[in-house]
């Protein structure tokens, strides 16, 4: 490799960020208090890499991630049962931003049936 090829392979390394991009993924940004939020099923969208669904409730909507689609299938919460309409309570943790209405599901409570997504996480 040329020393040309070499320096301009340090001058791009030096250019990255030293600090991680901030992920939306995992729980960092979500707080560590237990939140619960009943409402309705506005929209959902089952897919990678997580699914979400729009709820309305009655402080407004919110974004509510569930699990991948083999987390969710793990669970029981297929496509059939999670659907829009659909009345139901979620167990979970809210962003960290207070003004933001996000939250990460780890447990939804739909007619009395709990559909644990991460049985694995103390509760």
């Amino acid at each position: 490799m040329s020393i040309f090829v070499r320096a301009a392979f340090a001058l791009a390394a030096a250019a990255l960020p030293l600090t991680p991009a901030a992920a939306h993924h995992g729980w960092a940004w979500a707080t560590d208090k237990e939140f619960v939020l009943p409402g309705t099923v506005k929209s959902v969208r089952h897919g990678n890499p997580h699914g979400e669904m729009v709820l309305a409730t009655r402080s407004g909507e919110w974004t509510v991630e569930i699990g991948q689609p083999w987390r969710n299938q793990g669970a029981g919460l297929s496509p059939a049962v999670l659907k829009p309409g659909t009345r139901l309570v979620v167990h979970g943790h809210r962003s960290a931003k207070k003004n933001q209405r996000l939250m990460k599901a780890e447990r939804i409570v739909i007619a009395g049936k709990s559909f644990n997504l991460y049985p694995d996480r103390p509760s």
